[in-house]
């Protein structure tokens, strides 16, 4: 079950059994530029046998609050994979795009594919697992996160903002398949442009591209429509349908008519 703010997109499968929560609760306004929501995922498998969970990750920066297992993760550039077993409940806080730069304080591409120690960000949040895990509610969950994010909140970067709005638009706009066309709509140089989401997003303009015409792509798939995979291709901006499909392999870990099938079994 899904709750509030939309729904995820990058969901690679939908668990076959057992109960499954996904809530997102918005922050305080005052962490709006650097916040997008938090989320909570709890599961309870009733004995079942443990169960993977994959994703493909936006371009954000999580702190992620599990017991024993709290970590500020940088952009994760591939698939995630993740074994659910018995019971547990994970929290976390998925910053704005751009919007961790001003708490980390150096280019999040130092941060790609790898995670940090929350107090080396947020020196002293030594008790926010503690203190999130405590609470039952998710409300409570959110107002701790609030709490110990507010402790250091930092001055509004205009440029992380412009930033959060150009991938934004990435995001929603389909049609937009290459980084010439996204610099042309900044006013900005193509190298000014790579240089802005090093600093800020982690990764490349291209990756961003790429990824969410791939979370397009899936999200056809889970829709349950016939999908004509040549003609998907050539809207999502590739050359041609083999390199669609060798990406798409590559990242999701089965070819696209094999995932089609695979999700529409379920």
């Amino acid at each position: 079950m899904t709750a509030g703010l939309g729904q995820p997109r990058g969901v690679l499968h939908r668990l076959p059994s057992g109960d499954m929560e996904h809530r997102r609760h918005a922050p305080d306004p005052a962490l709006a530029p650097f916040v997008e929501h938090y989320w909570r995922v709890r599961w309870d498998l009733g004995g079942q046998p443990p169960q993977t969970q994959e994703t493909l990750p936006h371009p954000n920066v999580y702190l992620v609050i599990e017991r024993g297992q709290t970590a500020i993760h940088g952009v994760h550039q591939g698939r995630f994979v993740r074994v659910l077993e018995g019971r547990g409940c994970v929290f976390g806080v998925k910053f704005r795009v751009g919007g961790f730069h001003a708490f980390l304080r150096r280019p999040v591409s130092t941060l790609a594919d790898r995670s940090l120690p929350v107090t080396a960000v947020l020196p002293d949040a030594g008790t926010l697992e503690a203190d999130v895990l405590a609470c039952e509610a998710m409300e409570a969950m959110a107002a701790v996160a609030d709490r110990h994010l507010l402790a250091h909140l930092p001055t509004p970067d205009l440029q992380a903002v412009r930033l959060a709005a150009l991938v934004a638009q990435v995001a929603a706009d389909p049609a937009l398949l290459s980084v010439q066309a996204l610099a042309d709509r900044a006013g900005l140089t193509m190298r000014s442009l790579q240089r802005l989401f090093d600093r800020y997003v982690g990764v490349p303009p291209k990756w961003v591209i790429n990824r969410y015409r791939l979370h397009e792509a899936i999200a056809r798939v889970q829709d349950g429509r016939a999908v004509d995979w040549a003609e998907l291709a050539l809207s999502l901006g590739y050359f041609d349908q083999a390199h669609f499909i060798r990406d798409f392999t590559r990242l999701v870990g089965r070819p696209p008519g094999d995932y089609a099938r695979r999700e529409g079994s379920r």
